[in-house]
C-alpha cells in the first residue's frame, strides 16, 4: 500500500507539473532530476571514519526522519571498518546496510543517490569526481584537495554535472558568523586591514592512532586503492591510519585547521586566494617519525590582483605543543575589530581622538556590539554532533531535494585549497609562493609547484 500510495502521488504531481513545465521552459528530463518530497534519498558512506562515525552519524541522525532519508550501504576498503560501519548504521536506521568493498562496487550497484565522504585528505576530491560521475550528490570532509591536479578535476567534474556538493567547512551554516559576513559586507566595519588566525593544542596523540597499528594488516585492505594517484609506496599502517602527519596524503596543520579559517576570509571578503604567501616552521616537540610539521606560522597578502595599493595581511599560526583547543579569529580594520573568539565587535585598537588629531583627522572608532544568535565552534576533531556541523549537514539534505547550491558549494572548497597549497608551496621550498590567475596553478620562483 505505501508503495502505491508513492505510486500515485508521484504520477500525480507529474501530471500536474504539466503546466509548470510549459510555463517555466524546464524540460520533462529536468523536472525527474528533482527528488520529491515522497521520495526516500539512499545514502552511502565512503569511508567509515572517526570523522564520520563522530560527527556525520549523529548530525545525519538529528534530521534523517523528517527529511526522508536513510543509509543504505557503507563502502570502506579495510574489512574491519567497513563490517564496523555496516553493522553500526544497520543498528542507527533499523534497516539493511550493506557493505562494499570499494567505490566500484558501490556505485556500480545503483543503490545511492548520495554520498558522505570522509576518507583521507589526499582522496577527498578525487572521490568526489568518482560520486559525481556516478551521478550522486556528496557531503565532502575538507581539505577539498591537496594539489592544484585534483582541485581542477573535482572542480570540473561538479559544474559539469551539477550534482549538489557540499564542503564540509561548517563555520558556513553558523548563524555568528553569517552575522559577521553581513555586518563586513555592509561595510559598516570598514576596509580590513589584518586578520589574524590561530589554532593550537597540546596534544601527543592528535592524528596518532596507536591502538589500531597491529590491528591493521595488509591483506586486510587494498593498499593500491589507498594510495590512488600519489607516488607508490610500500605498506606502511601509520601512513593509512595516520595520513595526516605524513605528505603528501595530508598537508597537516594548513589543511585539517587552516582550511575552516582561511575559508571565512573568502567568505567574507568575495576574494577567491591570496596573492602571495610565505611560511616557516618545523617538527619542534612531537618527533615520532611525522613528515608534516607540529608548529606553522605563515602569512599572507590578499587584495585584488589589479591593485596592489590595496589589501591586507593575514597571519595563521598552529602548534601542537602547547595550546587550549580554543580557535581564534581576529579581524581588524581602522575602526577597531570583530573577534570571533568572543563574538564581539568592537572599538578596541580603532584610531582615537587623541591618536587622530595630531594630523587633523577624526576618530574611527565601532560601536560595542555583540554578534547575534552566536555559536560556540567546537575545536576537537571529532564534534560528535555540534550545532554547526548538525546545521551543515542539515543544509546539505535540503539542498539535495532543493536543487539549490548549498551554504559551502564546490567553489568553497576549491578556493581554500588553492591557499592551502599555495601554503604548502611556501613551507616546503623556503620560497614566496604565488598564484597563475590564468593557469590556476601554484607557482613557486616562476614555476608550477608539484609534489
Amino acid at each position: 500500500m505505501e508503495k502505491s500510495r508513492r505510486n500515485f502521488i508521484r504520477q500525480a504531481s507529474l501530471a500536474g507539473a504539466g503546466v509548470m513545465l510549459s510555463k517555466t521552459g524546464w524540460s520533462a528530463k529536468s523536472y525527474k532530476r528533482i527528488i520529491g518530497a515522497n521520495d526516500r534519498v539512499r545514502v552511502g558512506v565512503v569511508g567509515f571514519s572517526d570523522r564520520h562515525r563522530s560527527s556525520h552519524m549523529p548530525c545525519f541522525m538529528n534530521h534523517c526522519k523528517e527529511l526522508n532519508f536513510e543509509v543504505v550501504a557503507v563502502s570502506d576498503i579495510w574489512n574491519k571498518r567497513r563490517e564496523e560501519g555496516a553493522a553500526m548504521w544497520k543498528q542507527k536506521m533499523q534497516n539493511d546496510v550493506k557493505a562494499f568493498r570499494n567505490n566500484d562496487e558501490l556505485y556500480n550497484s545503483k543503490m545511492v543517490d548520495a554520498v558522505f565522504i570522509g576518507t583521507a585528505d589526499f582522496q577527498h576530491a578525487l572521490h568526489t569526481i568518482e560520486a559525481v560521475r556516478a551521478g550522486c550528490d556528496a557531503y565532502v570532509e575538507k581539505p577539498f584537495a591537496e594539489t592544484m591536479e585534483d582541485n581542477k578535476a573535482a572542480l570540473k567534474a561538479v559544474k559539469e554535472t551539477g550534482k549538489i556538493v557540499q564542503i564540509g567547512s561548517q563555520r558556513r551554516s553558523g548563524s555568528n558568523y553569517h552575522a559577521a559576513n553581513d555586518f563586513i559586507k555592509s561595510g559598516k566595519f570598514g576596509p580590513i586591514t589584518m586578520v589574524e588566525l590561530t589554532w593550537n593544542v597540546n596534544q601527543p596523540g592528535r592524528w596518532r592512532r596507536p591502538e589500531l597499528l597491529t590491528q591493521l594488516k595488509e591483506q586486510d585492505t587494498d593498499w593500491k586503492r589507498f594510495i590512488m594517484n600519489r607516488p607508490f609506496e610500500k605498506f606502511d599502517p601509520r601512513i593509512y591510519l595516520e595520513y595526516r602527519l605524513f605528505w603528501p596524503y595530508s598537508s597537516g596543520l594548513p589543511g585539517q585547521w587552516m582550511s575552516h579559517q582561511i575559508d571565512t576570509v573568502h567568505w567574507f571578503t568575495g576574494l577567491k586566494h591570496p596573492r602571495s604567501v610565505v611560511a616557516n616552521g618545523g617538527i619542534y616537540q612531537w618527533k615520532d617519525g611525522r613528515r608534516n610539521w607540529d608548529t606553522i606560522m605563515a602569512a599572507f597578502d590578499y587584495g585584488p590582483e589589479d591593485d596592489m595599493t590595496k589589501g591586507f595581511q593575514v597571519t595563521f599560526g598552529s602548534r601542537m605543543h602547547n595550546g587550549d583547543e580554543h580557535p581564534a579569529e581576529i579581524y581588524y580594520s581602522n575602526g577597531g575589530e570583530l573577534n570571533l573568539i568572543t563574538n564581539k565587535i568592537s572599538p578596541k585598537g580603532g584610531l582615537t581622538q587623541r591618536s587622530a588629531a595630531a594630523m587633523n583627522m577624526s576618530a574611527n572608532l565601532l560601536p560595542e556590539l555583540s554578534l547575534d544568535n552566536s555559536e560556540q565552534v567546537v575545536a576537537s576533531a571529532n564534534t560528535g554532533g555540534d550545532r554547526l556541523t548538525s546545521n551543515h549537514v542539515r543544509n546539505w539534505m535540503e539542498c539535495v531535494r532543493s536543487r539549490k547550491q548549498p551554504n559551502a558549494p564546490v567553489e568553497a572548497g576549491y578556493y581554500h585549497s588553492i591557499a592551502n597549497i599555495m601554503t604548502t608551496a611556501a613551507a616546503h621550498t623556503g620560497s614566496k609562493a604565488t598564484f597563475d590567475e590564468k593557469a590556476q596553478e601554484v607557482e613557486v620562483n616562476g614555476k608550477v609547484f608539484k609534489y
